[in-house]
């Protein structure tokens, strides 16, 4: 018999209708795995087990009684990232520093979560204020790879990848900086999507960051739109939320025939060769379903993406780092005070002004693609793995024969955080040989989120008819 937590959420909806599942039941399968799993994966920090109980029995109660009632997530369990504000909950951050502090609000991208029916079951683990691409804590410990525990499984929203590998979840939310949505799912096999900014509210004042926003994480393609579609559209507590809700796909699908995709391995990143092959693959994959395919160099280097994307985070993240790292000096980890350390180094005397020219350069080069090509692939990550427990202060990462002095210089999705309009869906590519994943990101035209969600769901079904899918 299939475990509930391997249906998905058009499934385990189905099965609420027909009653060969209950809310009730699901919660309870969840729950059980939390149980027996997050002593070792430290995926979920806080659990809201009797809270979530009674949401469930309304939700079972619903279905009973007035089934055309029930909203479009009713009863479907989804972890919160730790760094997002829900009213009543703790909002530690991944920080010592606000382990006491309860948040007096709720963000409107959750309420609309809680609106659509979903139980919130629990909090899931990030590094301290969602400053690194790996999953580490004083508060949580170290959080690890589900398919290889010697290594990381990617950050910030790790917590969030890890619960929804090993089925401690059926949906999650990350929040992405600098990739923290799409990193953590290419390492353990699930799909994130990084909305275009202004498609989802995110609370103020990182609404008014470009490169901030809230998104849906998800096994599949297919559960993670279940809920974009839920949090997208403009809300008034985030004046930059001005861009209506896509139309998703539906029924109709696009031919793949009809599209045209730049495949960029991205060897001159540089990137680890598994990373490069498992990128061809999906080349090779979108292929052979008749999509026309050209192997492209990528139109930008690490250093175009790494100098304009520090003048920002030291402008606005890194300046946040340091105040706290000012006032709590024995309490933040080394971690967040070397990011800050990096993006103020690779900064040096530029301006404001020159960040913006810089990332402007790199808008140039790559608005020219989107008028031959209907979606660009590249890797999500650069390396085949961050190792767990490293807090990669004081050295680098080799990637593809190249030393790299900072970690998160082996991460190519942060160059769609400065083209912050394109929407990123992140979904899985392989396998590494040490047993971890690897994903690409499908990165659209601005706000064209339909066709990066019909491309993914073309792979999802690929995918899904072969290889493994959970650790």
């Amino acid at each position: 018999m299939t475990e509930p937590t391997s249906l998905s959420v058009a499934e385990i909806l189905a099965a609420f209708r027909d009653r060969s599942l209950s809310p009730v039941e699901l919660l309870a399968d969840v729950l059980a795995r939390i149980d027996k799993l997050n002593h070792e994966h430290k995926a979920v920090a806080h659990l809201f087990d009797r809270e979530a109980l009674e949401l469930a029995r309304e939700a079972e109660h619903r279905y009973l009684t007035d089934p055309d009632g029930a909203r479009p997530l009713e009863g479907i369990p989804v972890l919160v990232k730790e760094d997002e504000p829900v009213r009543g909950q703790p909002w530690t951050q991944g920080s010592t520093i606000y382990r006491e502090v309860t948040a007096t609000h709720t963000s409107s991208f959750v309420q609309r979560i809680v609106d659509a029916g979903a139980i919130v079951h629990g909090r899931s683990t990030a590094p301290e204020f969602s400053s690194a691409a790996f999953t580490q804590s004083l508060l949580w410990g170290v959080t690890p790879n589900p398919w290889n525990p010697a290594y990381s499984p990617g950050g910030s929203s790790g917590g969030s990848a890890v619960a929804l590998a090993t089925g401690m979840t059926i949906l999650a939310t990350g929040s992405d900086l600098a990739g923290s949505i799409r990193t953590p799912s290419s390492f353990c096999g699930t799909v994130g999507f990084k909305p275009p900014h202004g498609r989802v509210p995110v609370d103020p004042p990182f609404n008014l960051d470009r490169y901030c926003h809230c998104g849906p994480m998800a096994r599949t393609v297919a559960d993670c739109l279940a809920l974009q579609q839920v949090i997208a559209g403009p809300d008034p507590s985030d004046l930059t939320s001005v861009i209506p809700s896509s139309v998703l796909p539906d029924g109709a699908r696009t031919d793949p025939r009809s599209w045209r995709v730049a495949v960029a391995p991205g060897e001159q990143w540089p990137v680890d060769p598994e990373i490069a092959t498992n990128t061809r693959a999906i080349g090779a994959a979108l292929e052979a379903l008749g999509t026309e395919i050209d192997y492209i160099e990528l139109p930008f280097t690490r250093a175009d993406v790494i100098r304009a994307a520090a003048i920002h985070y030291d402008s606005v993240f890194g300046k946040s780092i340091t105040a706290e790292a000012a006032e709590h000096p024995e309490q933040i980890t080394s971690y967040a005070k070397d990011f800050a350390r990096w993006a103020a180094e690779i900064r040096g005397d530029a301006s404001f002004l020159d960040g913006l020219a810089a990332e402007a350069t790199l808008q140039g080069r790559v608005a020219p693609l989107f008028e031959r090509y209907d979606a660009i692939i590249l890797p999500t990550v650069a390396t085949r793995g961050f190792r767990a427990g490293d807090d990669y202060v004081g050295h680098g990462i080799e990637v593809g024969g190249t030393t790299l002095d900072f970690y998160l210089e082996a991460i190519p999705a942060i160059a769609f955080n400065i083209l912050s309009t394109c929407p990123a869906l992140a979904v899985p590519s392989g396998f590494a040989d040490n047993d971890v994943p690897t994903g690409v990101q499908i990165v659209t035209r601005p706000y064209d989120d339909r066709t990066a969600f019909e491309i993914g769901l073309q792979l999802d079904h690929v995918r899904l008819h072969s290889g493994k899918a959970r650790p």
